[in-house]
């Protein structure tokens, strides 16, 4: 009973694989010198493909089921090894497991920045990443040639590489060919996913795979190009910028009263700037009151004879003063009165150079050439005569 025993074992007589692995793509059934022997059950489980390679040349393909190796399901093998007649002896054959599931989740990502031309910001350099699945074909033979050859434990990582090359090549050209702006790529993700796999479905078709799906999730672009769109965004948010400058005056104003003051020159500073905001938001009112009464059919409010008026000895009030904004580093500022206007031009903050503008004017002018403001800076000497 021994001796037969060990006879028995020389010869395989059940032939599978229980894959308990995620990423084998192929696995070869090891041998181990033994033989095949005529009659031995082939199980080949869902999600797999068997092939039989006799001598480096195909054989015969199994489909998922319980397999019986005789000469009535080996067609191509028997006519390779002339089983005219059937056999009854054992054979050497390899018998390669191919993995037919989806490899799911398989990442890809732009490794450096691609530099396109955007119809908005012009060229710019843009940064994606995805997700991609795939499987082997229903016949394998052509990604046993193509990729695996004879390796007998074939994963994905021998072929994910190679698959990035494909994905980020056609994904550059689709891109560019696109001409989708950089702010609506985030609303046609879907429509650009679907047309870049059908793009990419002859590429790995080439190698005996299926792309089944494709996505892109993420484009992004540069930190700079961010910065500014926050930006832009944080204007848009604000809207009336002068009425944001005088909201931020206000609060300085305030939390300087909280905190106790500070220096003399910036309370007088910051007072200067309030009571400026209060002759601005004035002014405002009152030339809204005569745009209104100044309408056809409008009221006419009745005359209030001004306190004082009439009387003898006593001047009309004064004209009011002309306010001014600056232009300091690109950034409106203000509007200012003459006094305050007056101590920034002696601090160095007003000079000859600064661009101004007050109600009237038709653009912003340089501070020296506004006659209001060029007395602030002094008298300028003439040239001297020539020759000496």
């Amino acid at each position: 009973m021994g001796l037969f025993n060990k006879l028995r074992n020389e010869f395989i007589d059940i032939i599978e694989w229980t894959d308990n692995t995620t990423d084998t793509m192929i696995w070869r059934f090891p041998r181990y010198q033994s033989e095949i022997k005529n009659g031995a059950q082939l199980n080949v489980r869902e999600s797999q493909v068997a092939v039989l390679v006799n001598e480096g040349q195909f054989a015969d393909i199994y489909q998922p089921g319980r397999h019986v190796l005789n000469t009535n399901n080996m067609p191509i093998l028997s006519t390779i090894m002339g089983w005219k007649y059937g056999f009854n002896s054992p054979f050497k054959v390899d018998v390669y497991f191919v993995n037919t599931k989806q490899f799911l989740n398989v990442k890809w990502g732009t490794a450096n920045p691609i530099m396109l031309r955007d119809p908005e910001f012009g060229p710019i350099r843009m940064r994606a990443f995805g997700s991609y699945c795939f499987r082997v074909n229903a016949d394998p033979r052509k990604f046993i040639t193509n990729v695996a050859g004879t390796n007998g434990n074939f994963t994905t990582e021998g072929i994910t590489q190679q698959l990035r090359n494909f994905v980020i090549t056609k994904f550059t050209d689709h891109l560019g060919e696109s001409k989708i702006a950089a702010l609506d790529l985030a609303g046609n993700l879907n429509e650009f996913s679907a047309s870049l796999t059908e793009a990419l479905k002859p590429d790995f078709e080439e190698y005996g795979l299926e792309l089944t799906n494709f996505l892109v999730e993420n484009i992004s672009l540069p930190e700079a190009v961010e910065k500014a769109l926050d930006k832009r965004t944080s204007m848009g948010v604000i809207g009336n910028m002068g009425a944001y400058t005088q909201m931020q005056f206000a609060d300085s104003l305030v939390e300087g009263a909280a905190n106790g003051g500070g220096n003399v020159a910036g309370n007088a500073m910051g007072m200067g700037m309030g009571f400026a905001m209060a002759n601005q938001m004035t002014n405002q009112m009152a030339n809204q009151m005569a745009g209104q009464m100044a309408q056809p059919g409008a009221q006419q409010a009745p005359q209030q004879p001004a306190v004082g008026a009439g009387a003898p000895g006593m001047p009309p009030p004064p004209p009011p003063q002309p306010m001014f904004h600056l232009s300091v580093n690109g950034q409106q500022q203000g509007p200012f009165g003459m006094p305050q206007l007056q101590q920034m031009a002696q601090n160095g903050q007003l000079t000859r150079d600064t661009y101004v503008w007050a109600n009237g004017m038709a653009s912003w002018e340089f501070a020296k050439n506004v006659p209001a403001l060029a007395a602030l800076f002094g008298a300028t000497p003439p040239p001297p005569p020539p020759g000496t």
